[in-house]
């Protein structure tokens, strides 16, 4: 149970953006450093959580009520709700209460099984991963054991396997004493990262001496930095005792997968366990959309109340008139439908599976099933370019000597210089004298180009791994280095790209352990470098290095790579660094720059000495490791530059095409990269971001919110032009608090590292290598639009003319339709028609992706906007009177059947508005026009107590019902039919 103690408080995750407080969950305060003792039984006498993965937002007894809470919380939902309890009040009571408790309990089902289905999904994805089982540890002489990955126990961790926790990593079987892993799920890099054990733990003869040593770990608290780490392991069992220290390369973060060989790891718990924000899928999202229906149906509820109290009023308030009032907004409650929110919440459920089913972007997970139409509504999409508009695989490009440079084109003439110096090494005669100027220059340019390819074949993490018929068999193949058999593996792609180019001009990497380096040369001869020390590429230094010993000369070299930001402070003074950097990355190239120091054997252990005692320090570790390390990075030698190029994926340059077209005037569409501005810049212009002949303007680097707008203003004035903005700069410009627009984002990303942007966003969209985009969004968005304004308009015209027959009637607040007519209203006679509005489109999906300016409607919210929420009112307010009136006009003598006439000719009305709305006929929609009809005729066999069946079915009763109608819809057709004729809708243009 002690291993909780580590595992509990470690590393935090970038893809959670607040601060851990580890001891929150634990009942505790501050995070803070944590001592992990083994061997020691006296000392487990504390307890923390399991390690166990929960995503879900309900436990069994919270999900009843936390579904409701949030259905509630809304005020859509909640004014049914107090609707509903009203009618267990006597005196306000309008009807049955089956009127109103089965709708809502309805609305409430659906959502509770969509919720119910998320929520069991989720808990199946979360148990394959808990229920992992993997082989512990156990004592000598014992069988091994099995045990899951909740568990808190030494595990043996095999390859292609899950890492359970976070975890100190301290033997494996590999016999280069490393292992590989994969952690495209926690940083987004698909490349492996090499990871070393304990240095004494791996010495220990067999790994059940674990079980034996008394020793303990010392852990750093827990912050968000997943890229450093600081900790100690201390033997305490020897004599002396022994102490290590622990960083990044020592530990196994939890998610991440073993890609190499076999481990055994010390730990439990994660990051994720003591997180205090809820996960992505654990938090309600509301769309854009359903905050404007909600804000929408204040608006409804602010017209209810008004008529109440014109109604009351017109009675000139007398007698119990507050009661009037309530009696009022009961009866006319129907002008805000609860069917609405039945049919946008299937309607979403729908819009979900079609995406699901695009055969643009097969494969795709919706996660979440209430925002697929917020895809209609993006004005701004952010997306990261490595590994999501790139391949996230290198291809060396170019390496510049200062006077001379190499492309593609010359890698022979580099592969010439490689041959000749070797072949001389080897063949040149001793007793040769007087060589010509021609042959000093020849061999003084080889040399040069010899040392740069040397340095970039020896300054890297690459580990060269031997692989037979697909599996790895370290033993035979490594012994012949069999080119066919080798596989570089690293935690870079640039750096494969390196050491792969390295060997295609004649020097390869063959061999690598934790202390030594073999090349072979173009004569087949192997070189032996001792690995003396290795400097990791950090995200703060932004270089690399490391120290060999030549075993053939025992020359000790200080070999780095690295930003040229940072390296050109560290290399000896010239003239082109700079201007040829800049010139590399124009072209779209990443630019490295190699150096090289010679050192003595007593500097070399003067600084060992001073970097061990920098590296036991649990105070300020990586100050003073930095510090003992810059010591070295002076006056070093430049020798090349070397550029790679990321390739970009298939389909993004029709896709950033369309998105660029689909937004001017004004730039939406961003790229987040870390690479430098010129090589983003050529980036963008190769995808086809922006053009190759459109203006780019570089933001400045500002302080204060002063420069910032200045900076703004001369972008303003520049016309079709794309913004290059530095992080610093957009910080200071957004804000703090940032400025807030109302457009809607979405964050598009490929890996763990791009979670935060896509929580943040109001949609994300998680990529695997491939960026696509269906025309899903844009339907479902059009769809829900006028699924919303078909069942606004039904209930408006019940409402209004239930306050005609009112008003008629000297203002009695008495209801016009009982019971079943209401819920076959709201559920049989109209849910069909409505719902087939799933199926319709303005036009074509491959249209919409070609013509974006389809989406301008959408993104301006024209078609819920208050101009058309008013058109729709008064479309509501006229159909409504037509049919009371029209009603009382040609049917004086036979009033009392006011019920059957009305709601006949209300029945009709809404299927051809339903008619009159859809844009795209489909089978499935003419069905759901008929079928809802026969349910309306079979239905009135059973409601002889409301409606008299003998008299609808005179031919006085179905003509006048049929005029009625007429009158109430013919006006509307005619209006569409002058609409699409002398001002079109853009879609239209495109359907002709």
């Amino acid at each position: 149970e002690s291993m909780r103690e580590w595992g509990e408080g470690q590393r935090g995750r970038e893809r959670v953006s607040s601060r851990l407080c580890w001891l929150r969950c634990c009942g505790g305060g501050e995070p803070r450093p944590r001592t992990v003792w083994l061997g020691h039984p006296e000392k487990r006498d504390q307890r923390y959580p399991r390690n166990v993965i929960n995503n879900q937002k309900y436990n069994f007894f919270t999900f009843l009520p936390g579904v409701l809470f949030n259905q509630f919380k809304y005020f859509f939902n909640l004014y049914f709700l107090l609707l509903a309890c009203s009618q267990f009040v006597p005196e306000m009571r309008l009807g049955a209460l089956y009127t109103y408790w089965v709708p809502l309990g309805f609305v409430l089902a659906v959502t509770v099984i969509r919720e119910a289905v998320e929520e069991i999904r989720c808990y199946v994805r979360d148990r394959e991963v808990n229920c992992q089982v993997y082989s512990r540890l156990t004592a000598r002489g014992q069988p091994p054991s099995s045990a899951w990955a909740t568990s808190c126990l030494f595990l043996f961790i095999t390859q292609n396997q899950r890492v359970p926790a976070d975890m100190i990593f301290l033997r494996t079987s590999e016999k280069n004493g490393s292992c590989f892993l994969r952690t495209d799920q926690l940083d987004g890099e698909t490349d492996w990262k090499l990871r070393l054990p304990v240095a004494c733990t791996q010495r220990l003869p067999t790994a059940a001496d674990l079980l034996q040593i008394r020793s303990y770990v010392y852990a750093e608290e827990p912050n968000i930095d997943i890229h450093n780490f600081v900790g100690t392991f201390t033997r305490e069992d020897s004599d002396p005792s022994i102490s290590e220290s622990l960083s990044i390369e020592n530990t196994l973060w939890a998610g991440t997968v073993i890609a190499s060989g076999k481990v055994l790891r010390l730990g439990s718990g994660s990051r994720q366990l003591t997180n205090p924000s809820p996960p992505l899928c654990a938090v309600p999202q509301i769309g854009l959309f359903d905050l404007e229906v909600n804000c929408l149906t204040k608006i409804l509820f602010g017209a209810l109340v008004v008529v109440s109290l014109v109604m009351v009023a017109l009675q000139h308030f007398a007698g119990r008139w507050y009661l009037q009032i309530i009696r009022f907004l009961l009866l006319f409650s129907n002008i805000i439908p609860i069917s609405l929110r039945v049919n946008l919440d299937m309607g979403k459920i729908v819009y979900s599976w079609v995406i699901r089913r695009d055969s643009k972007i097969p494969g795709t997970v919706v996660r979440s099933s209430t925002i697929p139409e917020q895809l209609g509504r993006i004005s701004y999409l952010l997306t990261d370019k490595t590994g999501t508009l790139t391949q996230n695989e290198m291809v060396f490009k170019r390496l510049h000597l200062g006077t001379v440079a190499y492309g593609l084109d010359s890698m022979d003439e580099v592969q010439s210089h490689i041959f000749s110096i070797y072949t001389q090494q080897s063949q040149d005669p001793p007793a040769q004298k007087g060589p010509t100027l021609t042959t000093k220059v020849r061999r003084t340019m080889s040399s040069r180009v010899h040392e740069a390819v040397k340095a970039i074949a020896l300054c890297h993490n690459v580990t060269p791994v031997y692989e037979s018929n697909g599996v790895t068999d370290q033993a035979e193949a490594e012994k012949q280095y069999e080119d066919s058999c080798r596989v570089y593996q690293a935690s870079s792609p640039d750096e494969v790209a390196l050491v792969q180019w390295t060997e295609s001009v004649g020097l390869t990497l063959v061999g690598r352990d934790q202390s030594s380096m073999q090349l072979r040369t173009p004569g087949d001869q192997i070189l032996n470098f001792t690995i003396l020390q290795i400097f990791p590429f950090t995200y703060e230094s932004k270089r690399m290095g490391v120290i060999v010993r030549d075993e053939s000369t025992g020359e000790i070299t200080f070999y780095m790579k690295g930003a040229d930001v940072v390296m050109a402070g560290i290399v000896q003074y010239n003239d082109w660094l700079e201007e040829e950097c800049g010139n590399m990355a124009r072209e779209g190239l990443r630019v490295l720059v190699v150096a090289k120091k010679s050192l003595a054997e007593e500097q070399y252990q003067d600084f060992e000495a001073r970097y061990v005692q920098a590296k036991l320090s649990v105070h300020d570790r990586s100050l003073k490791v930095a510090t003992v390390i810059e010591s070295l990075e002076m006056e070093m030698e430049l020798l090349c530059l070397t550029g790679v190029e990321d390739q970009l994926q298939a389909d993004v340059r029709p896709t950033l095409e369309t998105l660029r077209n689909h937004s001017r005037p004004r730039s939406r569409v961003w790229m987040l990269t870390g690479d430098k501005l010129e090589t983003a810049t050529c980036t963008a212009k190769n995808a086809h971001l922006v053009t190759r002949n459109q203006d780019i303007h570089v933001f400045r680097l500002v302080t204060n919110r002063s420069e910032a707008h200045l900076e703004l203003n001369a972008f303003r004035r520049k016309h079709d032009c794309a913004l290059v903005i530095s992080g610093d700069s957009l910080e200071v410009g957004a804000g703090t608090p940032p400025e807030r627009t109302g457009k809607l984002t979405c964050a598009v990303g490929d890996g763990g590292n791009d979670v935060s942007m896509i929580q943040e966003s109001d949609c994300g969209v998680g990529v695997e290598g491939k960026v696509s985009e269906g025309a899903g969004g844009l339907l479902a968005a059009q769809r829900s639009v006028r699924g919303c304004q078909v069942v606004v308009l039904g209930w408006e015209v019940l409402s209004n003319h239930r306050a005609v027959f009112s008003s008629v009637f000297y203002f009695a607040s008495v209801p016009l339709y009982q019971g079943f007519l209401i819920i076959g209203y709201s559920t049989i006679y109209t849910m069909f028609p409505v719902f087939s509005l799933v199926l319709d489109k303005d036009v074509k999906s491959e249209v919409a992706m070609l013509y974006p300016e389809l989406y301008k409607d959408l993104l301006k919210g024209r078609p819920l906007s208050y101009k058309t929420f008013l058109i729709w009112v008064l479309i509501s307010i006229y159909q409504g009177s037509t049919i009371m009136y029209g009603a009382l006009l040609l049917f004086e003598s036979e009033f009392v059947h006011i019920v059957a006439i009305s709601f006949t000719s209300l029945i009709l009305t809404e299927l051809l508005m339903v008619a009159l709305t859809i844009q795209t006929w489909h089978w499935l929609m003419t069905v759901a026009e008929l079928l809802s009809l026969a349910c309306y005729i079979a239905s009135l066999v059973f409601l002889h107590e409301f409606i008299d069946v003998y008299f609808i079915a005179t031919l006085s009763f179905l003509w006048k019902v049929s005029v009625i109608t007429l009158v109430s819809c013919l006006p509307l057709y005619v209006l569409k039919y002058l609409r699409r004729r002398f001002s079109p809708p853009s879609y239209s243009k495109l359907t002709s």
